[in-house]
């Protein structure tokens, strides 16, 4: 079950076959109703072009939200137009396909797994759908009761302090970045005083795009956990941006420049979020929550959850029912359960695998130290763990983990002590 929601989960299929999936079993990949490939593809080139533009725009302006807006609005019209029911696009909807898949499929039990959205999808259907299911592995946990705007702010608070942490236990790091917590206080301040307009060339070459650095950007490069800016670069990229040099993060920032047009589907995002996470809460709410994570933040990046800026603003357009009471819901149940998380995750935090676990009796919840987002397809322990579930749901072999350790951080030299 593919994350977003909106991801290409038939581009996901590499990622799975390099991590063993389907080493020694069928693997089956369904996109979601929505999805790539689907039809109707609720695809939204015009958020697409927004986000390649908006690597050049301050990230919390309103000037910059009004753009985005514009551009759900111009989404929304033309699905609508096409006779598209937006609100039949959800997590509830989503899970029953997958019932249905099953049993179109003539297959009598089988095992889920499902990654980020993937795992709300996952314990929505395991409660909804419980019949034949054997067992269930859900891998970085947003877990369906919680998940909500202020939600995101306590994810990034864990997966960024732990980063820091990491690096305060590592000697070497310890000496040579000191204090990161205030290191990325100071920049959020300064750059969202202060923005910097810069010209790089994206990570993976081309021409050179105009790239703004704020705070709120500056906080979203740190949450999004892409290849980028892997975590290990995380205090040298700090540091250098005190020092004056803000490279690393400025070529993060120009990636969003390319993105493939009409790959990710926007429109199902915003079905789900704007039926099931964003109603509840005020944007008061979501200050307040981004306020208790980050004390001596400016409102201004506060006042926007990471990953999803202006999304009560972005939802007021899109006008979806408010699904809250039939999808925020906890799943007890007493099927095999693995958990898996990544104590680097700033998107959905490693506690929240934990927290999962305590409706689900015969579940096992694992955390594999020093990596991010989507933990199967990057760590070998992580996989070895799934392959024994698979094998053995309720006696998985979780060994390799006790032995394990977040690599060394990268080091730079200290100019100023030569």
């Amino acid at each position: 079950m593919e994350g977003g929601p909106g991801g290409d989960a038939i581009g996901a299929i590499p990622f799975l076959v390099a991590s063993g999936v389907n080493r020694d079993r069928d693997l089956i990949v369904m996109t979601q109703r929505g999805g790539l490939y689907s039809r109707p593809n609720l695809a939204c080139p015009e958020i697409d072009r927004f986000y390649a533009d908006a690597v050049g725009l301050p990230y919390d302006a309103p000037s910059t939200g009004r753009l985005l807006v514009r551009a759900t609005k111009e989404c929304k019209d033309r699905l609508t137009a096409d006779g598209i029911d937006l609100s039949a696009y959800n997590t509830t909807e989503n899970a029953a396909d997958f019932a249905d898949l099953r049993k179109a499929l003539g297959i009598h039990r089988w095992n889920v797994y499902g990654y980020s959205y993937g795992t709300d999808l996952a314990l929505t259907y395991l409660r909804r759908h419980p019949q034949g299911i054997r067992s269930v592995a859900i891998d970085s946990v947003a877990p369906p009761q919680i998940v909500s705007l202020p939600w995101t702010w306590d994810s990034a608070q864990e997966g960024i302090g732990a980063i820091f942490a990491a690096c305060e236990a590592q000697p070497r790091c310890k000496s040579r970045y000191p204090d990161l917590p205030r290191t990325l206080t100071e920049q959020v301040r300064r750059l969202e005083a202060n923005p910097l307009t810069l010209t790089v060339e994206p990570p993976g070459g081309g021409n050179p795009v105009k790239v703004v650095l704020d705070g709120g950007a500056l906080v979203n490069l740190l949450v999004a956990d892409g290849a980028a800016l892997p975590a290990i670069d995380v205090p040298a990229a700090l540091d250098e941006l005190a020092r004056g040099n803000p490279e690393r993060f400025a070529r993060a920032r120009a990636g969003g420049a390319t993105p493939v047009i009409g790959e990710f589907a926007y429109g199902l995002t915003n079905s789900v979020a704007c039926a099931e996470w964003v109603p509840g809460y005020s944007e008061s709410d979501l200050l307040k929550a981004g306020r208790r994570a980050f004390p001596g933040w400016p409102g201004t990046v506060l006042a926007h959850a990471p990953q999803l800026p202006f999304q009560h603003d972005v939802c007021r357009v899109w006008n979806v029912p408010d699904r809250t009471a039939i999808q925020r819901v906890a799943t007890f149940s007493k099927v095999p359960t693995l958990i898996i998380s990544g104590t680097f995750d700033a998107k959905t935090g490693a506690s929240w695998g934990p927290y999962t676990s305590r409706t689900l009796p015969r579940s096992t919840a694992v955390q594999i130290p020093g990596i991010g987002h989507w933990v199967v397809p990057q760590s070998l322990c992580a996989q070895s763990v799934l392959s024994s579930f698979l094998a053995r749901p309720t006696a998985p072999d979780t060994g390799c983990v006790a032995g394990l350790a977040p690599k060394p951080f990268t080091i730079t030299p200290d100019l100023e002590t030569r």
